[in-house]
């Protein structure tokens, strides 16, 4: 966190390659904007990014009063789906004798380039633009000289023949690009699956991420990427299986069946509210259960040959996934503080609409389940593995 003094330090730099300045408390787009160019860390300063608000371009302190309703507005930009990969970012209010300032921090990215609603953008001295072809080659050479999660790593063995190039071409790529970056890109698709880090130029071969989301077979090279549904007559695995199910294949077929087999699955049936008023409820609302198994297919880890574990008993459903907390996240401040172990496919969701936003799904899931007369989701975080358990509404 900035104090007083360096505060004072970055304002008489004026705007630079690490300092924007602005009056504007309410351009999204702008803050979204300097955010991603900041992330993309283009000229490799290796040093946070700073936007200003409430300083003009004279240097001046402009007498602004920060109040929480902006604060919470800029801390939006940390659960912002149109800014993919989500960097590092963090926001606080100084009080100078002139009047308030708030400051958005943000950290250089690890992946990028990072785009925001299909654009890449870079600082270059006082001025932020649009990156040009050779600028986002420059970027994602940058991202693959340092470390980079698995989803992000490549995929040995695997070649773009082991794709469905439609999935990428036709479903994701207008959806991850702005259309006028896509109507003067005639770069071969090896190039364009890169600059989204679904494919390794070095390796030449698609990474773990693109082998998950368009693989004609993923269970090939991750054998664990699927999901197992069982429906148990009884209330332990003693009792007989009812219904079996296997959810395999590319990760956007699988949510399509998925989403379709949770709606079939979870009919709501009318309950009384009283003598001449009723309301429609199911057993699990089907919204807590799609959010809380897309939580378990975003941040499990695909390094296991375990399956995501999808089991309904007569009194309650347990989702199971392999992998325990990751990163900053702990029992402690877990649903609040969020942190990716799969980034590029936490990405894709995102782009395609399966996420509305980062760090919400498990808070929707619970709301859901309450509104339906549920008890909260209970979650059990082992070193291996997170259980959740969801009761029958009561």
């Amino acid at each position: 966190m900035l104090t007083p003094e360096a505060l004072h330090d970055l304002i008489a730099a004026h705007e630079s390659e690490r300092v924007e300045l602005t009056v504007s408390t309410n351009d999204t787009d702008k803050f979204a904007q300097a955010v991603c160019a900041f992330a993309n860390d283009f000229p490799n300063h290796r040093r946070p990014g700073y936007i200003l608000i409430g300083v003009d371009d004279r240097k001046q302190v402009s007498g602004l009063t920060v109040d929480d309703l902006l604060l919470r507005r800029l801390g939006d930009l940390r659960s912002n789906v149109n800014i993919e990969p989500l960097p590092a970012i963090t926001v606080q209010k100084l009080t100078l004798p002139q009047g308030d300032v708030a400051i958005i921090e943000v950290m250089p990215s690890d992946l990028p380039p990072v785009r925001y609603k299909g654009t890449i953008w870079i600082r270059t001295g006082p001025s932020r633009r649009r990156a040009n072809r050779q600028e986002e080659r420059l970027l994602i050479e940058k991202r693959a000289a340092s470390a980079s999660t698995f989803d992000a790593s490549p995929c040995p063995g695997s070649s773009l023949r082991d794709l469905t190039r439609d999935l990428f071409l036709v479903s994701y790529l207008p959806a991850a690009v702005e259309r006028a970056v896509l109507e003067e890109n005639d770069r071969p698709v090896e190039e364009q699956m890169a600059s989204l880090r679904l494919y390794d130029l070095d390796g030449d071969c698609p990474t773990n991420a693109a082998v998950l989301l368009f693989g004609r077979n993923p269970l090939r090279w991750l054998p664990g990427a699927w999901i197992q549904f069982v429906r148990w007559a009884g209330t332990t695995m003693a009792a007989d299986p009812i219904n079996e199910k296997r959810f395999s294949g590319d990760m956007l077929t699988v949510l399509r069946e998925l989403q379709a087999f949770l709606s079939s699955s979870t009919q709501s049936r009318p309950v009384a509210r009283s003598s001449l008023r009723e309301r429609s409820l199911a057993d699990y609302p089907a919204v807590a259960l799609r959010e809380l198994l897309l939580n378990a297919i975003m941040h499990r880890t695909y390094e296991s040959n375990a399956p995501v574990r999808f089991s309904w008993y007569d009194d309650r459903i347990e989702i199971q996934s392999t992998g325990g907390l990751y990163g900053s996240v702990s029992p402690e401040n877990f649903p609040r503080q969020t942190d990716y172990r799969n980034p590029v496919l936490s990405e894709a969701l995102a782009t395609l609409g399966y996420v509305n936003q980062f760090g919400r799904g498990v808070i929707r899931a619970q709301n859901a389940l309450r509104g339906n007369g549920n008890p909260d989701a209970e979650f059990t975080f082992e070193p291996h593995h997170v259980l959740v358990t969801i009761r029958e509404r009561q």
